[in-house]
This record gives C-alpha cells, structure tokens and sequence, in this order.
C-alpha cells in the first residue's frame, strides 16, 4: 500500500518562498515517479512539477518555470517541492503523486497518469 502524506503549506507572502515536503510510505520510492499537482477552488487539479525515479530528469509547468524545484530524497522517502517568488495565483491545495514506471517512461503531466494521491496541503499566498 502506498501512503503519501503531504506537509508544508501555510500562508506566505507575494515574493516569498515555500518549501513543500511529501513523505512516502510503502516499497522502495525508487521504483515511482513522483509529482507535485495543484488546485484552486473551482479548477481543474494541474501539474507543478514532476520528477523521475533516480531523479535525473524533471518536468515543470511553464507557470513555475524558474521558480519551482522539485527533489527527491529516497533514503527519507520524501519529496520536495521549493517555490520562490511566490505569487497570489500560486494559492491553491497543492498535492503529492506517485505512479510506478520504468526509467525510459517520460514524466507525465497528466493527473489519471498517477494513481497515488496524497490527501494535500494547502498553500496560501497574499499580496
């Protein structure tokens, strides 16, 4: 069984940073992909950031392009997502994803790609 609890968020200032953390229960987290997805009330859940297995490779959305580092400590099971220059649209439930893949599967940024959720955290950020 794999378990994801987020932790992290709170209420942050325009232009501050956040350091998100996902720990991880169950196998190995080297046999998953992980990533980090967001939501705003009222939209659609959209990917932040995604990392691959040994972490060598990495996505992001283009809106947290420079802003947003996503890593992986495997030892510690856990997942990170840094964010700076925070903005107000940054606010939102952000949450944890893993899916199991082989190292040659591109990180997808697509939500039904994961079948692991965490239960999320949420971030806030003011102007």
């Amino acid at each position: 069984q794999v378990q994801l609890v987020e932790s992290g968020g709170t209420l942050a200032q325009a232009g501050g940073s956040l350091k998100l953390s996902c720990t991880y229960s169950g196998r190995s987290l080297d046999r998953y992909a992980m990533a980090w997805f967001r939501q705003a009330p009222g939209a659609e859940r959209d990917f932040v950031a995604g990392l691959s297995r040994n972490g060598g490779s990495t996505n992001y959305a283009d809106s947290m392009e420079g802003r947003a580092t996503i890593s992986r400590d495997n030892a510690k099971k856990t997942v990170y997502l840094q964010m700076s220059s925070l903005k107000p649209e940054d606010t939102a439930v952000y949450f944890c994803a893993a899916r199991a893949t082989i190292l040659t599967v591109p990180i997808s940024s697509t939500a039904r790609d994961y079948p692991y959720w965490g239960q999320g955290t949420q971030v806030t950020v003011s102007s």
